[in-house]
């Protein structure tokens, strides 16, 4: 059976880590402020900057304030999480104190009487062969109950190695074909399709590639509606425009939210 709601709020890649205190704070004020507003919330995925396993949070006042605020916030509506590629590792105790359900990826939901295809994102970018191939491997049980059974100290110096080769990397590609980077790490259109063929949708909503925007799309006889939704950084306005938005879906329409000017 399908989720039905009269109104909601979506959210996705706000990154959250204690060195980006600005956007940590609008995230806190959302959840009191702002989510209550509707019915209910879907955070389609990297909530945080990266996520090691929910031990993570006996060692961090930070991932405990989110915990709270989480918690709260799910005693107000109904919320909802999905995996991204930087949380994928979020587990059962981190979801029972937050008090969220946890979400398919991809998921249909119907909001106000339409119906939409929900994802993170990551999975639609097809282009990016070496990446399908590791997301495959993380994703695998066997592969995250290693990584979990390692130290703390270990789990977190691998990602922090991994998100710096990550980045490293980009940064050469850019250089050197910064076309190439940008259809290589956005969806495909074929991803598009099959993945409405296969929820049989016409409408799809996903965050993942931080290039929020309205799409109307066709492939052949198939057509669709896809919303991008925004990160979020409030942080480093010496690098990027700051921003900090939301989907709102309700009796109105489809609708990007601004939060910074909220």
């Amino acid at each position: 059976m399908i989720l039905q709601y009269a109104s909601a709020l979506l959210i996705s890649d706000l990154h959250l880590t204690p060195s980006m205190p600005l956007t940590a704070q609008r995230f806190f004020d959302f959840c009191e402020k702002d989510a209550p507003k509707v019915e209910a919330v879907f955070i389609l995925g990297d909530l945080f900057e990266y996520w090691v396993g929910d031990d993570t949070a006996l060692h961090s006042p930070f991932q405990q304030e989110v915990t709270r605020a989480l918690a709260t916030l799910s005693t107000k509506v109904k919320t909802f999480y999905l995996h991204g590629n930087r949380d994928f590792l979020v587990g059962a105790h981190f979801l029972n104190k937050t008090g969220m359900t946890l979400m398919q990826d991809p998921s249909k939901i119907a909001i106000a009487d339409n119906e939409y295809v929900l994802c993170h994102g990551d999975s639609l970018c097809t282009s990016d062969v070496g990446y399908q191939v590791f997301r495959s491997w993380v994703r695998k049980s066997w592969i995250q109950k290693l990584f979990l059974s390692l130290p703390l100290h270990w789990r977190r110096s691998i990602a922090n190695h991994l998100r710096s080769n990550s980045g490293a990397q980009y940064q050469r590609s850019i250089k050197s074909s910064p076309e190439g980077v940008q259809l290589k790490t956005d969806v495909t259109l074929a991803a598009c399709a099959a993945v409405l063929r296969d929820q049989t949708g016409s409408q799809l909503i996903h965050g993942h590639t931080h290039l929020p925007a309205h799409h109307h799309e066709h492939l052949q006889d198939q057509e669709w509606q896809r919303w991008v939704l925004s990160d979020w950084d409030l942080d480093h306005p010496e690098t990027v425009r700051p921003r900090a938005s939301a989907l709102m879906i309700d009796q109105n329409g489809v609708r990007y939210t601004d939060l910074i000017k909220a």
